[in-house]
């Protein structure tokens, strides 16, 4: 569960958690945290992710940040956008287009700001459990005051599946996210699984809405 192991994913077009749509999560609750046009969105570990397209057509600043320049070039390539990309580091790589800026490089060093709002798709599951702890902690550390995240977790017998994307259950999230506000949206117990999740005794995912003091 190294960079090397997701550059090789991406290299490899081993993408099954890439969705060729925008989440139907996404759309549907999304306005569960009273979204404003001028509120900033911060997507971390966004891949390719067309919902990136669909929260630009919604809010003047979305910001994403993925490891994988080649996920990053793909994005703008499929969506024959042209962006302005600027070397910022020796390690990052700034993608800039209308409403959108993407970061390539490693989301723990991203030269990021403080944002109202977050969406995590696919971040907290690609995320093994020694490193949860540290992901959330820095994840807080970007998220305003008052700010709120939309968060969607699997919940599935870790023990009949190997990860990624890893379950993260209900208690796991709360133990995370201790000190915000915690509200359960949706479960859904026909999620789609992925190849490797066939044989699991259930799969559902979750849907969360995390608030910031």
């Amino acid at each position: 569960m190294d960079q090397e192991f997701w550059h090789g994913r991406w290299a490899e077009n081993r993408i099954g958690f890439h969705l060729t749509e925008t989440n139907p999560l996404l759309v549907k609750y999304w306005p569960a945290l009273s979204p404003t046009r001028d509120q900033s969105v911060l997507v971390p570990m966004c891949g390719k992710s067309v919902d990136l397209s669909w929260l630009a057509s919604n809010h003047d600043n979305v910001v994403g940040v993925e490891l994988s320049d080649i996920a990053v070039r793909g994005f703008f390539a499929e969506h024959l956008y042209t962006p302005l990309v600027t070397q910022i580091s020796g390690s990052h790589k700034l993608y800039e287009f209308d409403e959108l800026s993407v970061y390539s490089g490693d989301f723990f060093t991203a030269p990021l700001s403080t944002y109202p709002l977050i969406y995590d798709r696919a971040a907290l599951i690609a995320m093994p459990e020694s490193l949860r702890e540290q992901y959330a902690s820095h994840l807080l550390s970007l998220l305003a005051p008052g700010g709120k995240i939309l968060l969607v977790t699997l919940d599935y017998p870790q023990e009949e599946m190997s990860g990624p994307p890893f379950s993260v259950n209900a208690d796991a999230v709360k133990a995370l996210f201790e000190g915000c506000t915690v509200k359960f949206l949706n479960r859904d117990n026909e999620a789609s699984r992925p190849p490797s999740g066939k044989g699991a005794s259930y799969f559902a995912e979750e849907v969360w809405l995390i608030e910031k003091p």
